[in-house]
């Protein structure tokens, strides 16, 4: 595992998410379009989990984090890479791999009782070591270890019981121990030279074979694309087709979109809405276990994370790192369990619900939706008692899902809803209020934004209106209007003047070396500014800018839009926010 959005540039990233959204929704290995019945049937059970274990596990449990005596830098599981260790020592972890400790009923039933609906594991990863008892060659767990036994096996079998569907991941073309395979950054040792498609032909595919002959997962994870081609990943998609009810993710390569979106340690400002996808998260800073990594995530941080990402129609694939006596932490273990509670009682706000209907999240928390219902995660409880929420549906009942028989008082004024609340929260980190609706939830129209009191109009990019179809919103709060690819899209917002009169106009935007130079036009009315992008140094790295100075006649409801006249780069610019002073301020 890698973060892609540290090891890979930014314009990398753009293209692929262009190719993706230029592919076609259907799956790419069908030689016929799947129907969006078919489609809907085998993402059912995937759709309803909502939430899943992923589990880093292999030989860099042994290292921990430490080579040669000295502490190395980034994320466990790339140890071998960031240490540049020669294949020849690093191999020699496999004879004091002996998890003794490791039980799959155990592991099933933490997964359980944190409220987990499937798991997937490392079967291999980029240091080319198996988890699981693979007949291509004896560098795996059950030939190289004094271990002599197959955990994926067993964890695919133990799963079920605890009823949890089980998945695996495959790092298909990055394997820095087989001669040939891809290695971020290039090979460090002799041994690792080779013929990149015989490596493909005579470990990877079979592999990926055995696994779906013998162990038949539900889904299958891969990483890394680095040099697949359309050929090679077109090997792979035939391989998949051996098994129709499979879910895989869009890493395969080549642009393959997969069935599912694969944010990493990040949540999408507004998912992906049509697409079905998964947020995967580490609970400390690694994937693969280190030994002095503590810094666990609060169980308020991993709890809200689940309900912001669900609020959003994805995913939360939440990472554990066993060590190399198979115990997962316990410091991971407790915070599980404390979310596995809370999903004992709140469990129906989050299994099998849809995004909230609001195209912005309310300040005091989250909400998702059933047909018929709308449950708000309250945050921040209110001081006042009373929650007003803009829908126009009449309310049938409201109660609290953790004591549904006591119902709460409800008023209705102007296209909203205003629910009566206890005077103390029932639970600190997220209460969960249910509005039982007739028909399907009208949202009421969202106020337009409002001039300041000192004459300034702040225009911020989680308030804009995207028109188009690749740039969107992205990052947490401030966030950007990014994935700027096509320059037909545009943004706008509207807003209510009550002070017109002449104003300077602000952006502020970032944009990396190379994608510089892109024409603008910032419109309000009739009145219209022209601007170029300049490079600030990344993608991250934002500036102010000065467009010019621009006269609002009159005051009343205007809108303000940017759109672009071209696009010289990957991208437009990553827009934060524009700023419209009055002159002389």
């Amino acid at each position: 595992m890698q973060n892609r959005l540290g090891r890979l540039t930014r314009g990398v990233l753009l293209a692929l998410a262009a190719a993706a959204a230029l592919a076609p929704v259907a799956r790419a290995e069908d030689s016929a379009v799947e129907t969006k019945e078919q489609r809907d049937g085998r993402m059912g059970w995937w759709r309803q989990a909502k939430f899943g274990m992923f589990i880093h596990w292999g030989l860099y449990a042994v290292p921990a984090g430490t080579y040669n005596g000295k502490q190395i830098g980034g994320i466990g599981e790339w140890i071998m890479n960031n240490g540049k260790i020669p294949v020849a020592d690093y191999a020699k972890y496999a004879e004091k791999f002996n998890p003794t400790r490791f039980n799959a009923d155990q592991w099933a039933q933490i997964a359980h009782d944190s409220g987990m609906k499937y798991m997937v594991i490392t079967a291999k990863h980029h240091d080319g070591f198996c988890m699981f008892h693979t007949k291509v060659d004896g560098y795996n767990i059950f030939d190289a270890t004094p271990f002599k036994r197959d955990p994926v096996q067993e964890l695919s079998v133990a799963c079920p019981r605890q009823d949890i569907k089980f998945g695996v991941y495959y790092s298909q073309a990055q394997d820095w121990h087989h001669p040939g395979g891809g290695a971020y950054g290039g090979h460090w040792d002799k041994a690792q030279d080779g013929d990149y498609e015989k490596y493909l032909q005579e470990v990877s595919i079979p592999q990926v074979r055995e696994l779906l002959a013998n162990i038949n997962p539900a889904v299958l994870w891969f990483d890394t694309a680095i040099g697949m081609s359309k050929e090679r990943t077109g090997e792979f998609l035939d391989v998949l087709k051996t098994r129709p009810a499979l879910i895989y993710n869009n890493r395969l390569g080549n642009g393959v979109p997969g069935d599912t979106e694969t944010p990493e340690q990040t949540i999408p400002a507004q998912g992906f809405p049509g697409r079905d996808w998964e947020t995967c998260m580490t609970i400390n800073d690694t994937w693969g276990y280190k030994s002095y990594d503590t810094n666990f995530k609060s169980t308020e941080t991993l709890l809200r994370n689940l309900i912001d990402i669900v609020s959003k129609g994805g995913n939360y694939l939440l990472n554990v790192g066993p060590t190399e006596e198979g115990i997962i932490p316990q410091g991971e273990v407790d915070r599980l369990l404390a979310v596995g509670q809370w999903l004992k009682v709140n469990g129906d706000a989050i299994y099998g619900t849809s995004a909230g209907p609001f195209k912005k999240a309310p300040a005091w928390g989250r909400v998702t939706q059933k047909p018929g219902k709308l449950f708000l995660h309250v945050f921040n409880w209110p001081a006042s008692g009373g929650l007003t929420i803009p829908i126009a549906n009449k309310v049938t009942k409201a109660y609290l899902l953790s004591a549904p028989d006591k119902a709460l008082e409800t008023t209705t004024k102007d296209d909203s809803v205003t629910v009566v609340l206890p005077g103390t929260a029932p639970d600190p980190i997220a209460s969960v209020v249910v509005l039982e609706v007739e028909g399907e939830v009208q949202t009421a129209a969202a106020a337009p934004l409002s001039q300041g009191a000192d004459g300034t109009i702040g225009l911020a990019a989680a308030d804009a209106e995207v028109v188009g179809s690749t740039a969107k919103l992205e990052g947490a709060d401030p966030g950007n209007i990014g994935f700027w690819t096509d320059p037909n899209d545009y943004v706008k917002w509207s807003v209510k003047v009550s002070q017109p009169g002449d104003f300077t106009v602000n952006l502020l935007y970032a944009c990396e070396p190379g994608s510089g130079g892109s024409d603008y036009t910032l419109a309000i009315g009739d009145k219209t500014l022209k601007g170029k992008v300049d490079e600030t140094g990344n993608w991250a790295d934002y500036k102010t800018v000065k467009v010019g100075t621009i006269n609002i006649e009159k005051a009343g409801l205007a809108t303000v839009t940017v759109k672009p006249n071209n696009k010289t780069g990957v991208g437009v610019m990553n827009l934060r926010a524009i700023t419209l002073t009055p002159a002389g301020k």
